[in-house]
């Protein structure tokens, strides 16, 4: 991969939210693309993220460790979209809701 971000996040909210719910938060999420199938092996790689303005967004699960915790794979291209700007759009769409 020549170029693009990859990063795992993990969010601690102040209230209970699951993963199934923040899947469906981030599905509606102007210029974020999930893909989250476990069962398919499907996930966002940095490969699919070069070239794309996008954000893809995918292994969305529980974090058992911290209270009201999840954990998202996250991948960009660095270049179209800068790291700062894409976690500050996220986390914009997150708690928005």
């Amino acid at each position: 991969v020549f170029y693009s971000h990859s990063e795992s996040i993990n969010i601690e909210t102040r209230q209970k939210i699951n993963a199934g719910e923040v899947k469906a938060l981030l599905a509606h999420a102007p210029g974020v693309r999930v893909i989250d199938n476990p069962a398919n092996n499907e996930y966002p790689l940095a490969t699919a993220a070069a070239g794309e303005f996008d954000t893809f967004v995918g292994r969305i699960r529980d974090d058992e460790s911290i209270q009201n915790g999840i954990n998202m794979w996250v991948v960009s291209d660095n270049i179209l979209k800068g790291a700062a700007l894409n976690t500050i759009q996220i986390a914009e769409q997150f708690f928005a809701k």
